[in-house]
């Protein structure tokens, strides 16, 4: 995982897809004092929060059981090509997270295809995806 995510401190622990701090109680993807390093998270399953400038497309479903990608995540990845910080599968393996640096705006939210920039918590699998 590149240096350009490890270094944020925008990252908790995770219990499933629910994110808490090293104590343990619930993470709050809006306050920051609920935070930490990735150092400190490196060893235990995590994610990161969005905002400040980090952004994801979180894509959905979008890899088939022959590893072949869904036309609406290829044509995200040609969209963000070398700007991608980090592309990972998604916890269900058959999902992509694209981590990108992006202004703040409203979610869009779709069925394959969403993209977030703030206020939200994406859990990190650290399975780099290379198409």
């Amino acid at each position: 995982m590149p240096s350009t995510l490890t270094a944020l401190p925008r990252w908790t622990r995770r219990l499933g897809k629910r994110p808490v701090q090293l104590s343990g109680k619930p993470a709050s993807s809006t306050d920051p004092s609920t935070w930490t390093t990735h150092e400190r998270v490196a060893r235990s399953d995590h994610g990161v929060m969005l905002g400040e400038g980090l952004a994801c497309w979180d894509l959905d479903g979008v890899i088939d059981e022959d590893g072949a990608l869904h036309p609406d995540a290829a044509a995200v990845l040609r969209s963000v090509g070398t700007r991608a910080l980090w592309v990972e599968r998604s916890m269900s393996g058959r999902g992509l997270h694209v981590f990108v640096r992006g202004e703040e705006g409203p979610a869009r939210v779709g069925q394959r295809v969403s993209y977030y920039s703030w206020g939200r918590f994406i859990a990190v699998t650290g399975d780099r995806y290379a198409a």
